[in-house]
């Protein structure tokens, strides 16, 4: 006979994993090799599981946009404290302007439409459904 709790409610339940917290890295700079490299890297070096990326190189202007949605294990605010301090390092070489977020965060912004009112409406919309996160 095994050695069991005879009540099952008294039984410890297995601990399950923290969900991971997602986050969204977005950037510019100048144009220049390795950006996509050096950003993915340093992502991987730091446990973290890219979900979506983005980028447009606006040759004419000589300047790179990217945008990354990735995963962290614990998401806490010493996580994305040293996510940030860490990044900055690899941002200087590139001269990059950046930003890292939570993924549910919201901006501030200021809509300004014109006198047709479908514009205001769509703007709404979205807000209201998720699809614009502000």
């Amino acid at each position: 006979m095994a050695d069991t709790p005879a009540n099952p409610a008294t039984r410890a339940a297995p601990a399950s994993p923290a969900p991971p917290v997602e986050h969204v890295l977005t950037l510019d700079c100048p144009e220049a090799p390795g950006i996509v490299h050096a950003v993915t890297r340093y992502l991987v070096d730091h446990g973290c599981d890219i979900i979506d990326n983005q980028q447009f190189g606006d040759r004419r202007g000589g300047h790179f946009f990217m945008r990354v949605r990735f995963t962290s294990a614990t998401g806490g605010t010493d996580e994305i404290g040293l996510l940030r301090r860490d990044f900055a390092a690899v941002a200087a070489p590139f001269a990059m302007s950046w930003r890292l977020e939570p993924a549910g965060s919201r901006r501030r912004v200021l809509v300004m439409v014109s006198h047709y009112g479908h514009c205001l409406n769509d703007l709404l919309f979205r807000a209201r459904s998720g699809d614009l996160p502000i």
